[in-house]
C-alpha cells in the first residue's frame, strides 16, 4: 500500500515537472517557424458588399513536439443579410519544420499542407461551398535583429461554388510576410498573399500582437483585406500558451 502511495506521489510529481517546464518554455510567436501549443479566440467582423458577416474564430494549435504542429480554425458568424448564425469554413493545417538553422540568416525550411472544408450552409450564407487544398513550403530568413521574411509558395486546387456549373480550378500562391518587432512583446506581422487561379486574388494580412504575460498570454488586433472580392476583415482576439 505504501509502495503504491509512493508510486501515484512520483507520478504527479514527474506530471507537475513536466507541466512547469512547458510553462517556463520560451515563447517567441514573432517567427511563425516556432512551434507552440495554443490556443486563440477571436471577435471578427467580415464587411462585405450588402451582407456582413461577424462573430467568433476559434483557431486551436497543437505542437507535437517543435518541428510538427496540427492546426484547427473553426468559425462561428452570424451572416446579416440571411439573419443566419453557425459554422463557416473550417481550416486544418499541418506544419512541419524540416531543417532549421541552415545558416546565421536562413532560420527554417518548413513544408505545409492546408485545407478548407466548407460545413457551413450555402443557403444561409455561411459558406462558399468551395473545397481547398494546398500544399507549399516556408523559409525563414533573418534580415535584422528587429525583422524577419517568411516568403512562402504552394500548390493550390479549389473545387467549384456549390450554386456555379463548372470545373474545379489548380494555380498557385505566394506569400510574403514580413515580422517587424519593436520589442520583446511587440511585433508585427505584414503579408501580401498572391493567389493565381483562373483570376488572380489578391490579398494581404496586417496583425499587430502584443505579448502580455511574457510566454503565456497575447492579444493581437488584425486587419485582413481581400482586395479582389472587396472583403475586409477585422479580428480582435486573445492567445494562450499552453
Amino acid at each position: 500500500m505504501k509502495s503504491s502511495k509512493l508510486k501515484i506521489i512520483a507520478l504527479v510529481f514527474l506530471t507537475l515537472s513536466q507541466v512547469s517546464f512547458a510553462q517556463d518554455q520560451t515563447v517567441d510567436a514573432s517567427k511563425p517557424t516556432n512551434l507552440y501549443t495554443q490556443l486563440n479566440a477571436a471577435f471578427e467582423y467580415q464587411a462585405r458588399d450588402g451582407s456582413d458577416w461577424y462573430g467568433t474564430r476559434i483557431n486551436v494549435q497543437y505542437a507535437f513536439d517543435a518541428d510538427n504542429l496540427l492546426l484547427v480554425e473553426v468559425p462561428l458568424l452570424y451572416n446579416e443579410g440571411t439573419s443566419k448564425f453557425g459554422l463557416s469554413d473550417t481550416r486544418v493545417r499541418y506544419f512541419h519544420a524540416l531543417k532549421r538553422n541552415i545558416t546565421i540568416r536562413l532560420i527554417a525550411i518548413a513544408p505545409y499542407v492546408d485545407i478548407t472544408i466548407p460545413p457551413g450552409s450555402t443557403k444561409n450564407g455561411l459558406s462558399l461551398g468551395i473545397w481547398s487544398l494546398a500544399a507549399g513550403v516556408v523559409a525563414g530568413y533573418v534580415v535584422s535583429p528587429k525583422i524577419a521574411m517568411f516568403p512562402g509558395v504552394g500548390l493550390v486546387h479549389v473545387t467549384a461554388p456549390d450554386d456555379y456549373v463548372g470545373s474545379s480550378q489548380t494555380g498557385v500562391n505566394f506569400q510574403t510576410n514580413m515580422s517587424i518587432s519593436f520589442s520583446q512583446r511587440a511585433f508585427l506581422f505584414v503579408n501580401p498573399i498572391v493567389t493565381i487561379l483562373e483570376k488572380t486574388n489578391w490579398s494581404s494580412e496586417f496583425n499587430f500582437n502584443y505579448m502580455i504575460t511574457p510566454n503565456k498570454l497575447k492579444v493581437n488586433l488584425g486587419y485582413f483585406p481581400n482586395f479582389t472580392n472587396d472583403i475586409n476583415t477585422f479580428r480582435l482576439g486573445a492567445t494562450l500558451f499552453l
